[in-house]
């Protein structure tokens, strides 16, 4: 994992209005938010796992679920996710559990990120703040 500083840092948006602008551009709120935070990421590759830029953000005002959420954004972070290869030691079997547990654990959740993709990632930081108007 690589923080790069950011202007966006501390900023406030309602929740809808960033997903106006970043989805459009390629982000996706990421599969592990709560109620209370979660993250935008941008998938930079998917060479030997996956490598993201994650904006994460926190909700000040409401729930993120509910309409009108504000929420004040994190340090943007480059990260990378090695997933296994074949099947999943921890999976269950049966046709009602394989239903939702088809897809394999991470083998790394915080493998070490490719060098050659960090300038790629500041510069989406850049385009990023352009994009929030910073």
């Amino acid at each position: 994992m690589i923080e790069i500083p950011s202007r966006i840092e501390g900023k406030t948006y309602t929740l809808y209005d960033l997903e106006q602008k970043l989805k459009p551009a390629g982000y996706d709120i990421g599969g592990n938010w709560d109620y209370d935070h979660g993250y935008f990421d941008y998938k930079i590759d998917s060479e030997v796992g996956y490598q993201y830029l994650r904006v994460p953000f926190t909700s000040i005002d409401g729930q993120l679920d509910a309409r009108g959420a504000t929420v004040r954004m994190g340090r943007p972070l480059l990260l990378s996710h090695k997933y296994q290869i074949g099947l999943d030691d921890n999976a269950d079997s049966g046709n009602f559990s394989a239903s939702f547990n088809q897809f394999s654990e991470p083998q790394d959740p915080d493998a070490t990120f490719p060098e050659k993709y960090i300038d790629l990632g500041k510069e989406l930081v850049k385009e990023l703040e352009t994009l929030l108007g910073i």
